[in-house]
């Protein structure tokens, strides 16, 4: 563990790491950090979208992706409706993607030190020094003891809780959407589905309704990976028993999705979304990843974002005062996306609106490639067609009426 760099990353995670890779190739020495020893898991759905596609091929690790599972598209079911639809055609690769977070985080921070970064596992963040809102310094517990790091720029990425982000001051604001959401993994004869598949049809033991979505994701190694998640305001609380209510969703798809054995591996998870904090950058430091609340509210999609946010903060390396400068360029990329997002899902805590909505948007196949192209964000500033204009001009209009845009 070196006594000083020029970019120290805490957490090697997708975003971390990406960071960490991005950063290394420009010539910088870089420290990644993190308190696990890999390879180790993460609570996920494992799925990956054409957007998060794109940066692993930036990172040189496209076909490594492409040989683990390949997703054609998105199958919706619910009210006794199916449809099968293939990821859009645009400016992201025309496929998708799921790998266990055991491979994946691991192989995404040896590409990192492949460029250059220097790894150090086992290695928890405890304490951090700072001069007027510039770090100094992190301290370190190994199994050696503390060690101290100085560095020019510190790259927070230690996750949703983010306990060093909230010692520099970072603040999750709670009364914003958020979700809960439990993955467990199951063996299936299924395991090699071209599609990913999501249920917005879920019912609790009592048969009472639960405004959230289940989630089947082939992993081509014989498992798939099966969850579930649930939106939450401060005003309309998830209050549900997600570990049971897993279990009997599995159990409902035991025949179809063809499973042996019973789930392993039950894992929950509370995920701040769309940008719902403040105070998470300072003049040579920021968090990036889910430590930034980069999720899509719409999928509970974050490791693109992780990826993305790597590669965009290491490109501001030589930026004299992040403070502003990072939470703006995250909303220059996402704060019209995820303002919507915010919308939309407080708008599906409302009682009924998934039970009268859903069934009516299982019947338009348009309207459905719509919502996947919508939902996943695969629209960009190239885009010129009808959709992505519309997309546009609703994300401005909704960044004009919140009242705490995201990232602020």
């Amino acid at each position: 563990m070196p006594a000083s760099t020029d970019v120290l990353v805490v957490g090697a995670g997708p975003a971390g790491s990406s960071a960490a890779a991005w950063a290394a190739a420009s010539g910088r020495s870089v420290l990644l950090a993190d308190s696990a020893v890999f390879p180790r898991d993460k609570t996920c759905g494992d799925g990956l979208t054409p957007r998060a596609v794109a940066e692993l091929d930036l990172l040189g690790l496209g076909d490594w992706v492409r040989a683990r599972s390949i997703s054609k598209g998105l199958r919706m079911c619910g009210w006794g409706k199916s449809a099968e639809l293939q990821w859009p055609k645009g400016s992201f690769p025309g496929v998708g993607s799921a790998v266990p977070r055991t491979e994946l985080d691991d192989r995404i921070r040896l590409n990192a030190v492949e460029r250059g970064a220097v790894m150090a596992q086992g290695a928890k963040a405890v304490s951090v020094e700072t001069t007027d809102n510039r770090v100094t310094s992190v301290t370190f517990k190994t199994a050696e003891g503390l060690r101290t790091v100085n560095c020019r720029t510190l790259v927070v990425a230690d996750g949703v809780k983010s306990t060093l982000g909230k010692q520099l001051g970072r603040e999750w604001h709670q009364d914003l959407p958020y979700a809960v959401a439990a993955r467990a993994y199951i063996k299936s004869g299924r395991s090699d589905d071209p599609f990913i598949t999501g249920h917005m049809e879920i019912k609790d033991p009592a048969g009472g309704f639960v405004p959230g979505y289940g989630w089947i994701f082939p992993l081509g190694n014989g498992e798939v990976n099966v969850g579930l998640g649930s939106i939450s305001t401060k005003k309309r609380p998830a209050r549900v028993a997600l570990h049971p209510l897993l279990e009997q969703y599995a159990e409902e798809q035991r025949k179809e999705w063809d499973f042996v054995g019973e789930v392993r591996a039950l894992r929950s998870a509370l995920l701040p979304m769309a940008g719902s904090v403040s105070d998470f950058a300072g003049k040579n430091w920021a968090c990036i990843g889910d430590a930034a609340a980069c999720i899509n509210p719409l999928n509970g999609e974050g490791i693109d974002y992780g990826l993305e946010g790597g590669r965009l903060l290491a490109a501001m390396l030589d930026e004299p005062d992040l403070t502003q400068a990072w939470p703006n360029e995250l909303r220059t990329h996402y704060g019209s996306a995820f303002s919507i997002g915010r919308r939309v899902v407080a708008l599906g805590t409302q009682p009924g609106v998934f039970r009268v909505g859903g069934p009516l948007a299982l019947r338009s196949r348009r309207f459905l490639n719509v919502l996947l192209r919508t939902m996943g964000n695969l629209i960009t500033d190239e885009d010129k067609d009808l959709v992505a204009r519309m997309w546009r001009t609703a994300g401005r209009v909704s960044m004009r009426l919140d009242q705490r845009p995201p990232f602020s």
